[in-house]
Parts: structure tokens; C-alpha cells; sequence
């Protein structure tokens, strides 16, 4: 079946690295992820504890599903979609206000430090797992996903320009803000629940895994935040880590497309496909004249 690849792809396509990336299984790991470095920025973690359902267990799981399908609508809706999704996040988070709890100050939940942070935390986690775990990637390619999801920062409402595009501005970024963060007692808390969510019923098996996935997700971190968590940092974890990925990755690459991916990640392996086909056929073309 041949794909439109004239038709919208949205904010990425069949030619991104986020396309190639972000469909993976093992990217589920880093998408956890992601929320425990969230809860590090203590204002982020404030004006989401006070503002959202994540904090009651009998919510959450809704919230949490809410979430996945903003970034799966991000990643591969088209224009129209993901201009919908935007309007709805900005409108939502520029009516919210949070309690600095140690100031005791009140601060917009779209402060652009929250929406950055929040952002960086998804990027780093996202491409952290992909690597490690042996995703295909070079250096230029780890670049490129960087900066291309500041296409994904604009649409929570931070200026592309004030985002990080590289790894090393990455880098640079996170070696600033260490000095600035800390666990606070919401972000323990979330810790702790994530060994033991409150799920629906029919998802009882993931409730029974919870635990070993809470102790991979923690180990992917950096050694900085397992720290900070009150959790030792040790080289021997990032290996295990690391090792533990790498088997998942390989296990599910073993599974038949249809049932690994997705439908919008199926559906963009497709484009890829064809995407790859026509640049080849392109090559022997010109090669050819």
C-alpha cells in the first residue's frame, strides 16, 4: 500500500528523526521518565500538584491518558490537530496560578522556566532511552531530534529560539538548572506511587509489573536525580540499565509490526518506508542523467 506523502504530516513527517524514534515500545520507559525529572523543578511540580488530577489516585490514570494522547496527536496529527491540542494546553495552563510553597508566592503555571523545564525533561528522556536502549541514532541524528522538537516547545507556547537545539545546549541547559531544583515532598510522593498506581481493573497485569518498571525507570536516570530522590547513584545501575533497555528493544523488535507499533506509529513507519524509497529512487535518478 503506497502512502500520500504530498499529504500534512504535522509538525514532523516521514523525513524526522522524531517520527523514527518516538513509535518505539521502550520509549514508554522514557516517557515515565520524563515525569520524574518534571517533578525535580519544584514551581513545575507545585503548580501541577495543585492544579491537576495527578495527585488523586482515583484521577490520575485519566489524567495520564489525557497526556499520552497530547503527545501522540503532537507527534503525528496533522496542522489542523496539532494547532487544536496547542489552543486548548495554552488556554488551559494561562488560567492556572500556583503557591511557591517556599516563597509563598503565587506564579503562572505557563511561566516559560515551568513550560521549559517540562519540555527539556520530555527531550532528554525520550532520547536518553532511544540511545541507550539501540535505536539507530548517530550524533547529527541526536542533534536533529533535539532540534526538531522545538517545533514541539511552540506548541505549549514557548518561543522555538529560547529552546535548546543541540545536545550540548541540552547539556548546557540541564548543568544551569541542577543548581536550581530539588525532590520536593510532592515529587517523593510521586515516587512512591509509581510503584504502586492506581489503575483501572482490566489493567491489573500493569499494576503486577509496576514495581520492576518503577525500578528501570528510576535506573535510567541520571545519577544527579537518583541522588536528589535519595537514591544511590551508581555507575553499576546505569549499566543495568542500560543492558535491561537493550533486551527490551530487541524482544520487541521480534513482534510483528501490526502488533508492535501503534496505529499512528504503524502508519508512520509506512511514510518512512516510502519516504526512504522515493530519496533512493530520486539518487538513481539523478545519478543516472
Amino acid at each position: 500500500m503506497h502512502e500520500d506523502l504530498s499529504a500534512d504530516h504535522g509538525l514532523f513527517g516521514p523525513g524526522s528523526v522524531t517520527w523514527r524514534v518516538m513509535g518505539e515500545p521502550v520509549l514508554v520507559i522514557g516517557g515515565i521518565r520524563a515525569l520524574l525529572i518534571q517533578a525535580l523543578h519544584p514551581p513545575t511540580m507545585w503548580g501541577t500538584a495543585q492544579n491537576s488530577e495527578l495527585m488523586d489516585p482515583r484521577s490520575a490514570w485519566a489524567r495520564m491518558q489525557r497526556t499520552v494522547d497530547f503527545v501522540r496527536v503532537r507527534t503525528y496529527g496533522t496542522t489542523q490537530e496539532v494547532e487544536r491540542v496547542g489552543r486548548r494546553v495554552r488556554k488551559l495552563h494561562s488560567m492556572l496560578t500556583g503557591l511557591n510553597l517556599r516563597t509563598g508566592e503565587t506564579f503562572p503555571v505557563d511561566d516559560p522556566e515551568n513550560l521549559l523545564w517540562v519540555h527539556m525533561g520530555e527531550v532528554d528522556s525520550y532520547l536518553d532511552v532511544a540511545r541507550r536502549a539501540g535505536v539507530p541514532l548517530s550524533d547529527a541524528d541526536a542533534d536533529r531530534f533535539v532540534d526538531e522538537q522545538r517545533r514541539a516547545a511552540a506548541v505549549v507556547g514557548l518561543d522555538p529560539a529560547d529552546v535548546p537545539a543541540s545536545v550540548a545546549e541540552m547539556k548546557d541547559y540541564y548543568q544551569v538548572m541542577r543548581k536550581r531544583i530539588w525532590a520536593c515532598r510532592e515529587a517523593r510522593e510521586g515516587l512512591v506511587r509509581m510503584f504502586n498506581p492506581n489503575v483501572p481493573r482490566k489493567l491489573l497485569p500493569l499494576k503486577l509489573a509496576a514495581p520492576a518498571i518503577g525500578v528501570l525507570v528510576v535506573s535510567t536516570l541520571p545519577r544527579w536525580a537518583r541522588r536528589m530522590y535519595g537514591l544511590p547513584g551508581l555507575p553499576t545501575s546505569d549499566l543495568a540499565a542500560t543492558l535491561t533497555l537493550k533486551g527490551l528493544h530487541r524482544t520487541t523488535q521480534v513482534v510483528p509490526e501490526r502488533y508492535r507499533y501503534q496505529p499512528d506509529a504503524l502508519r508512520a513507519r509506512r511514510l518512512i518506508r516510502e519516504y526512504e524509497k522515493s530519496l533512493e529512487q530520486r539518487t538513481l535518478h539523478i545519478a543516472a542523467s
